[in-house]
């Protein structure tokens, strides 16, 4: 018998069930296609479909087509069912929903915008152990934001370098002391070393200042040396570790968010090569659904952009933190982080615009402070003890020295 052919594929009268993996395109045609003939190859692409007529027996056959269903201009909504995927496997299904079809000639571009997941398919993952609790759980924020700082520049330190840098930030009102992107176990900085060392000094400024800090240290590598590095982060008494998400991909992420829970380690993911997928705003994946996968996957914050006011290019912050945080079947929200050229003088700004329910994080805008890193630290909190007391920053800043050199250096103004 004749198999499936494209024109299965499409069916505009379609609602999608309960039980459906629903995802919204944005879709440009190539130039002898219709919409309608682009949508019905995406969908037979990412499910079961194939270029040519099969004859093969149809009771032998599973019905695990995909089918686009809606079509308004160039957005194109595609409902697939929830059995054409492996149960807890993020690349398998990304595999199917962005895969192949983000090469495909029948489309000059596509984007993946949004995805609506069913229960059926998010009952198989984690999703985050702590999330938001982290600030009362782990660290002493109570209701304002989570303070944390990269020393700075974020490779070529050496570990006693690093160490003092995160002690003055710590001293100075910071909660989490962080590596960036890049540092993971360089002969300049041995991961092992840098951890010990880092936790020692924490454990010093406990004591002296009384309230809870700690390391968001960054065990990205080889999926095996990253289950190893967890090890050790909880073997030397650290409460957090950092993991670059989409660099290693999304199956290590999967692993190491179970041997994190092993030892109550809560995962802090940086979304370095995120811009690969979501920059252009006609093609990829779109950073909500980066995000989502993230929440499924099981880590407790990621960072999502500062809503205009970092040095970096951003998407509807607000919108992806809003969709982190809502109710998702029982399923425990994610932190938030702002982060990538914030200072003192926009935190208010900041606050306004996504709340306190968030980590603030600064590099820069700490350690370029003109009097150092302590007090770069100090002006941190200041601007956030300012905006959770509804008091403008110049008027906080006339009692706060290290505020009002902060604010004298930058003013209110968001970097390049």
């Amino acid at each position: 018998m004749t198999g499936i052919e494209y024109d299965d594929f499409l069916d505009l009268e379609y609602e999608p069930a309960e039980t459906d993996l629903v995802c919204a395109f944005r879709i440009d045609p190539a130039a002898d296609m219709t919409m309608d003939e682009a949508a019905s190859r995406v969908a037979s692409e990412s499910s079961n479909g194939t270029w040519a007529a099969l004859h093969v027996d149809e009771d032998e056959l599973t019905d695990l087509g995909a089918v686009a269903c809606e079509i308004d201009g160039d957005a194109v909504t595609v409902a697939y069912p929830d059995a054409l995927f492996e149960p807890g496997s993020m690349p398998q299904i990304l595999s199917c929903i962005a895969g192949n079809i983000m090469g495909m000639k029948a489309v000059d571009t596509i984007r993946l915008e949004d995805c609506h997941w069913p229960e059926s398919i998010v009952s198989a993952f984690p999703g985050p152990q702590f999330g938001p609790s982290v600030a009362h759980e782990k660290l002493d924020a109570g209701e304002r934001p989570v303070l944390a700082t990269v020393p700075k520049p974020k490779v070529g330190l050496s570990t006693d370098a690093h160490v003092r840098v995160g002690e003055e930030a710590w001293r100075g009102g910071v909660d989490l002391l962080k590596d960036d992107e890049n540092l993971t176990d360089q002969d300049f900085n041995p991961f092992e070393d840098r951890l010990a060392d880092s936790l020692a000094a924490r454990d010093r400024v406990e004591d002296d200042v009384g309230e809870r800090k700690d390391y968001l240290v960054n065990v990205t590598g080889e999926t095996n040396e990253m289950l190893e590095r967890v090890d050790l982060v909880a073997e030397h008494g650290g409460g957090f570790v950092m993991v670059d998400v989409i660099t290693c991909g999304w199956s290590a992420v999967q692993s190491v968010r179970d041997r994190a829970e092993e030892h109550d380690l809560a995962i802090h993911a940086h979304r370095a090569m995120h811009a690969a997928f979501d920059r252009l705003p006609h093609h990829g994946v779109s950073m909500r659904v980066l995000a989502q996968i993230s929440r499924l996957c099981g880590v407790d914050h990621i960072h999502t952009g500062t809503a205009g006011l970092g040095k970096l290019e951003n998407e509807d912050t607000p919108g992806i933190n809003e969709w982190l945080t809502a109710e998702l079947y029982g399923l425990e929200p994610v932190l938030p982080v702002a982060s990538g050229g914030l200072h003192p003088g926009v935190v208010d700004q900041l606050l306004e615009a996504l709340g306190t329910d968030i980590i603030v994080q600064a590099g820069g805008g700490i350690h370029g402070h003109p009097d150092g890193t302590h007090a770069g630290a100090k002006a941190l909190r200041q601007s956030v003890e300012a905006s959770m007391a509804d008091v403008s920053l110049e008027a906080y800043a006339d009692d706060h020295e290290e505020l009002a050199t902060a604010l004298e250096k930058w003013g209110a103004e968001t970097p390049r």
